[in-house]
């Protein structure tokens, strides 16, 4: 007689591996450079050496991404989503680079590797201009404009690790020309560079060939890169390969999310989406702290409770991005600002286009606006999510739970 099956727990040895992996692989993700500069970045990279081979099969497999493992560093290549300019490199004081930001990061790049392993900030910015000068770009780093751009560069490759100041005030250069001595990092300036660089004939085909899928990733691979780099995956968004990849596949993805990135991957009439329960992954918190993103939150509210009565009742394909003309959202604007603009920071009360235009930021930042050149508004369905309402749908008409179900809808 056949015996049951005893389903038995996974040794305790299996579980913690399991999950010190999970924690590497999220920092990982969050971190893609990890040095050993402070105390939590070397505890993630021994994490990282020390299931090396796994990671590199799950992001390799898994994802497409590259993962190089060296005694005092690891660099995960993400590949990302070619040519997408949501989520740029940002200063410290959190404005995105610009392009001359990226032109003069670029050349610092190239200075450095012919630069010694230590040196001046001056002597670093002679190397730059000799390296524009090759380049051919009019660079003019005695006009406070470029020297900014450089001095946000410089920055962005000291927290980086690339570069250290060993003395002097780095921080003040752009506007006082303060002097500074640098230890160049040359292992960690040939971890930066993510795409072959010899090939590429132009900018664009360089995030291209940087964004290819793996050769045997295919529509996988391309899918399971949406939901972690954006986090919100729309079919709308899918070629058809990726969309029937998706239908078959989806149920299934659950549970490699959870067990390789402790992500909860909620399935959706839309599509579906990647959610963290420890609120780590991201690097856009929304709706976060501040009166423009309490604004775009109540705004976000009541544009989703003008659009959810009719989205319910439309097609899925319809009702990913809803239309909202310019004077709906204007209105709803005007709305909000008349019952919560009192407890808006005060330069806010006194300039509510200002407002308005902060919390626009907000909204398309996070991916949950698109702006129409006619004025109006696409409304993400993922909006609904941040709708105060009792409880989500069990389904919809389409026999699966939309974002823009509530219970009234019951």
């Amino acid at each position: 007689m056949t015996q049951p099956r005893v389903d038995r727990p996974a040794p305790a040895g299996d579980l913690q591996a399991a999950q010190e992996r999970r924690r590497a692989a999220r920092g990982l993700l969050r971190t893609p450079l990890v040095t050993d500069e402070d105390d939590d970045s070397a505890a993630l990279l021994r994490l990282v050496r020390r299931h090396r081979d796994e990671l590199t099969r799950t992001f390799a497999d898994g994802l497409g991404y590259r993962l190089v493992v060296e005694p005092g560093a690891a660099r995960l290549f993400k590949a990302g989503l070619g040519d997408d300019a949501s989520r740029p490199l940002r200063r410290r004081s959190g404005r995105p680079f610009g392009p001359r930001g990226y032109a003069l990061l670029c050349l610092t790049l190239a200075a450095l590797t012919r630069c010694k392993t230590q040196l001046l900030v001056d002597e670093l910015v002679a190397e730059v201009r000799s390296a524009a000068g090759d380049a051919g770009l009019d660079v003019d780093l005695d006009a406070i404009a470029d020297r900014r751009a450089l001095h946000g560069a410089l920055l962005a490759l000291v927290d980086l690790g690339v570069l250290t100041e060993r003395d002097g005030d780095l921080e003040h250069w752009a506007e006082q020309r303060t002097l500074s001595l640098l230890d160049v990092r040359r292992d960690r300036l040939g971890l930066l560079v993510a795409a072959p660089l010899a090939s590429a004939t132009g900018p664009r085909e360089l995030l291209d060939v940087a964004a290819l899928p793996s050769a045997s990733g295919g529509a996988r691979v391309a899918v399971r890169r949406r939901l972690v780099e954006t986090p919100v995956l729309s079919v709308t968004d899918l070629t058809e390969d990726q969309a029937e990849w998706w239908r078959r596949n989806r149920n299934r993805e659950r549970d490699w999310f959870t067990d390789r990135f402790g992500l909860d991957l909620e399935l959706r009439a839309e599509g579906a989406l990647a959610v963290d329960p420890l609120d780590e992954l991201t690097d856009t918190p929304f709706p976060g702290t501040g009166s423009a993103r309490h604004l775009a939150l109540l705004w976000l509210e009541r544009l989703v409770e003008v659009a959810r009565p009719a989205a319910r009742s439309a097609d899925t394909a319809d009702r990913v991005w809803w239309w909202l003309a310019p004077d709906v959202v204007a209105r709803a604007a005007e709305d909000v600002l008349a019952e919560w603009g009192a407890g808006l920071r005060r330069e806010h009360r006194d300039n509510p286009q200002a407002a308005r235009a902060e919390a626009t930021d907000v909204l398309t930042d996070a991916g949950l606006v698109r702006l129409d050149p006619g004025g109006g508004w696409w409304l993400h369905a993922a909006a609904a999510r941040y709708a105060a309402r009792p409880t989500l749908a069990a389904a919809a008409p389409s026999g699966e739970a939309s974002l823009f179900d509530d219970e009234e809808g019951q």
